[in-house]
């Protein structure tokens, strides 16, 4: 009887050993095959890019005309991201089902890195508003470096590569804008804003300004960096809406013009 066990038990063991070695060469293998698994996800990872069409590159653009009836305006946020504020106006738009763009500033961007991916993750577009947002005169150096360490930083945080530009204070001749048109960024400007400089503008001030300065294929200005901003978002949305609007985000606003039978935006050309 013990050698009869024995003799059973000699190839279960055999067996048993087989399985482990198996086993065993799976759980090494295993490791390297999620390594390479997850470096391929990596590596194909989409990465947004937000630019204009060919015929807009290197052009100032403050809005754009649309064909037949459609009612398209874009919402964007300067100065951000920002503690609090950044994040409410996410929510405002997320609530009401709206893509806007928001014009980063780089030194913004690097205190608050978390918000910056929370707005890309949400589906916004993203322009690029210098790492400073100085308006004085710069010479060409010093315009390079404020456009392209905020696109570096941009592309470091949330993988976006993004070629629309908003010069601070909207200032056209320091320097800036030409070396953003030499690189083909487009210079996106704006026909409709809230007037959030004026200290004595209440928010509901903002509505009205905003509403009464929209137009089809317009492009308003707001700053997610004011609470009373914030305070008149839903309005503004709101009355938008009741005239007609619907919302896009700058590169839908400039594909639909690209796409329209005749019209061309209206541009305008500097001297640097």
């Amino acid at each position: 009887m013990e050698n009869r066990s024995a003799f059973f038990w000699y190839p279960r063991f055999i067996t048993t050993a087989i399985a482990l070695t198996g086993l065993l060469g799976i759980s090494l293998l295993l490791p390297t095959r999620l390594g390479d698994s997850y470096k391929q996800t990596q590596e194909t990872r989409y990465t947004p890019t937000f630019a204009p069409p060919p015929q807009l590159r290197g052009k100032i653009v403050r809005q754009v005309q649309l064909g037949g009836k459609e009612k398209a305006i874009a919402l964007t946020f300067d100065d951000g991201p920002w503690p609090q504020t950044t994040v409410q106006v996410l929510n405002i738009l997320r609530q009401n089902n709206i893509k806007a763009t928001f014009f980063w500033i780089g030194r913004n961007l690097k205190k608050h890195p978390d918000i910056a991916r929370q707005v890309v993750a949400e589906g916004h577009a993203i322009g690029n508003h210098t790492w400073h947002h100085w308006y004085f005169h710069m010479n060409p150096a010093t315009a390079a470096a404020e456009i392209e360490n905020t696109s570096k930083l941009i592309y470091q945080t949330t993988g976006v590569q993004t070629f629309l530009f908003r010069p601070p204070g909207g200032f056209l001749n320091n320097g800036l804008v030409a070396y953003a048109r030499s690189k083909n960024y487009g210079i996106m400007m704006w026909n409709s804003e809230p007037g959030e400089f004026q200290p004595r503008n209440t928010a509901a001030t903002y509505v009205k300004n905003v509403v009464n300065m929209a137009t089809p294929g317009g492009i308003v200005l707001l700053h997610d960096v004011h609470p009373k901003t914030v305070l008149a978002l839903p309005q503004i949305i709101t009355e938008l809406r009741q005239r007609g609007y619907r919302f896009v985000t700058i590169p839908q606003l400039l594909e639909m013009q690209a796409q329209a039978p005749k019209p061309k935006p209206k541009v305008e050309q500097v001297t640097p």
